[in-house]
């Protein structure tokens, strides 16, 4: 059975009909190829699939599509303009905080929910805010730098 939802993502709004077992993750990857929201563990551990639903940071592997019937989503396809770098984004470039690459979408959506609830944050709340998120290339610490130097943009 099919269920009917509509979405608005990067500021577009979508009207799909899902199984109710289908993920976010599986909506955003499979019916719009945003891939840059990567699956990692699908288990809700690793933060690789972080998006931003309705402000807030959510892992898309533990939503279900139907769930976010009417939500407005942020993926890290929507963050650039054009040509133009999200200033996180910049600033994980700048920093040398992307390595492999992997876990960096997720990494910049929790910054970006953390920066527009909190636009100065300190160290200790950057490093909460990204517990959910796994790096197994930087040792976090470019990554935190990233996020303080996008704060400053």
């Amino acid at each position: 059975m099919l269920y009917p939802i509509e979405l608005t993502i990067n500021g577009e709004e979508f009207r799909f009909n899902v199984p109710a077992n289908w993920r976010l993750i599986d909506l955003l990857r499979r019916d719009l190829e945003m891939t840059g929201t990567h699956e990692g563990c699908g288990e809700g551990d690793c933060g690789a699939c972080t998006v931003i639903v309705d402000g807030k940071a959510v892992n898309s592997c533990l939503i279900l599509a139907v769930e976010a019937d009417g939500c407005e989503i942020e993926t890290i396809e929507g963050l650039a303009d054009g040509n133009d770098l999200h200033p996180l984004q910049e600033a994980f470039i700048q920093e040398g905080a992307i390595q492999c690459g992997f876990c960096t979408p997720g990494m910049i959506m929790t910054s970006k929910a953390l920066l527009d609830k909190k636009p100065d944050p300190t160290e200790e709340e950057i490093r909460r805010a990204l517990q959910g998120n796994l790096c197994r290339c930087t040792g976090y610490e470019k990554i935190v730098a990233a996020v303080k130097a996008a704060n400053k943009k």
